[in-house]
């Protein structure tokens, strides 16, 4: 069925892509609430806020409805118009959320290979005035504190440099605009429409203090099932955490903080070199009971590709294009390992093998490997204060040794410098005994016979002219 130009005509205008994410965190509804209430996935609604597609229709009307602007406050003693949308903060009308449902009809259930994905908690935007914690999995993790305002908001954007926007007049500094026109501009600017209370500002420090406490004890059980290891589990997450504090003005401002550090601390577990350490060459001792243990056993026989995408799809939660970013795979190459995975898990688990759907899988190994992390005793991560101190010592001890050996070698250069010669000299050769050459040559060594012949003529004269004889004495 073709669409008219009438009806394209006739469909509500849309914000920007990037004004639509802004408007649905100023009334703090999250991704799989304005999906409820549209009748769409998760999916969808972030592909209309990065502006890959766009709603048609009866869902365009819904979400146009959902992102509407707040009219201006009223005032005192007049009732608000009829049909006028919520304030921002207000949850969406239960009108709105019936009447999608009933107009969107059921989604349709996803194929074999691909299972259906469980909706996750959104990440906290940084202007809300309760942002909800970063997502982990309810049944991988402790239990939380209360959650902390603005987690995600310690370090806020910098105020643009250029000049106002045309749609906000400047205040007049003439005889018209003084102080009774600047006063007048502030008032309308403090009671603006759609105006939403900031969130209070959170100090680096406290900031992180919270988002440790909320996700390293879950983060401790997640890496445990990965690895098998309980010490290397605990030593992988202070290891992300001191990262994510190395880089904190980065994953501050990151849409999903806890996901950040959850990518570190598997990276980190996940490496080869690891087998090199004694402590962590074998894994830790499986549980007692039977079918705990063969999960575990069943779990750690995986290859650590097809199991980190078993435990973030199935334990943590995530859907299915998450996983393969986190992964850093194709969403198709993500579906086979997760396919892979759970029939070499349902050969050795019998209950999983009878489940009837991928989505009932799904939801069993959910279970099981929650109740697997929260039956295992796993060592408490150490106190945030002192992984931040870490962070910060080992930073400054590699700035100090980096200074040191630069010292070293700038000195090293310095002396050869003043102590290398200014010219050649060629070196003198070691003495040599030099063979095959004749004996030295020369008269002999007078034998006793030619002595007595040398004294006889020495003492007798010679016959010949006296004048011409020498005088021997």
């Amino acid at each position: 069925m073709t669409r008219s130009t009438t009806d394209e005509a006739a469909a509500p205008p849309l914000p920007s892509p990037k004004e639509r994410r802004r408007l649905r965190e100023a009334r703090s509804l999250s991704e799989e609430q304005v999906a409820e209430a549209v009748g769409v996935t998760r999916a969808t609604v972030r592909s209309w806020e990065t502006g890959r597609t766009s709603p048609r229709g009866r869902k365009r009307a819904l979400y146009a409805k959902l992102l509407a602007p707040d009219p201006a406050p009223a005032s005192a003693g007049a009732p608000a118009p009829a049909g006028a949308p919520a304030p921002a903060g207000a949850p969406a009308p239960a009108g709105v959320q019936a009447s999608a449902s009933a107009s969107a009809g059921t989604p349709a259930s996803t194929s074999a290979a691909e299972p259906k994905p469980r909706p996750t908690p959104a990440s906290a935007p940084a202007t809300a005035p309760k942002a909800p914690p970063p997502p982990t999995a309810p049944s991988l993790a402790a239990p939380a504190p209360e959650p902390v305002p603005a987690v995600a908001a310690p370090v806020s954007p910098p105020p643009p440099s250029g000049p106002a926007p045309k749609s906000e007049p400047e205040p007049k500094h003439g005889k018209e605009g003084g102080a009774d026109g600047r006063a007048g501009a502030e008032a309308a600017a403090g009671s603006g429409a759609g105006a939403v209370p900031e969130a209070p500002r959170l100090s680096p420090d406290e900031a992180f203090d919270a988002l440790y406490a909320h996700a390293a004890p879950g983060l401790v059980r997640q890496t445990y099932l990965l690895t098998g290891r309980r010490r290397l589990a605990r030593e992988s997450v202070e290891r992300a955490f001191q990262l994510a504090w190395h880089r904190w003005p980065e994953v501050a401002v990151d849409r999903d903080p806890a996901g950040w550090v959850r990518a570190a601390a598997y990276e980190y577990a996940m490496s080869p070199w690891h087998r090199l350490r004694r402590t962590h060459r074998h894994p830790d001792a499986p549980p007692t009971e039977p079918a705990r243990r063969a999960l575990f056993e069943a779990l750690l026989d995986l290859p650590p590709a097809y199991r980190r995408t078993l435990l973030l799809y199935d334990g943590v939660g995530l859907d299915l294009p998450e996983t393969a970013a986190e992964t850093e795979a194709s969403t198709p190459a993500a579906a086979g390992r997760l396919e892979v995975a759970r029939a070499a898990l349902a050969e050795r688990l019998p209950e999983l093998a009878a489940a009837d759907s991928p989505a009932e899988q799904s939801e069993l190994l959910h279970d099981r490997l929650g109740g697997l992390a929260r039956a295992e005793h796993v060592p408490t991560p150490a106190p945030a204060r002192k992984v931040r101190t870490g962070s910060e010592d080992k930073a400054r001890l590699w700035t100090r040794a980096a200074i040191a050996f630069a010292a070293l070698l700038i000195g090293a250069t310095a002396l050869t410098l003043h102590t290398a010669p200014t010219h050649y000299e060629p070196p003198i050769a070691p003495p040599e005994r030099v063979g095959g050459v004749p004996p030295r040559g020369g008269p002999q060594k007078l034998t006793a016979q030619d002595l007595k012949l040398q004294k006889s003529l020495n003492e007798q004269l010679a016959h010949g002219p006296e004048r011409l004889v020498p005088e021997l004495r």
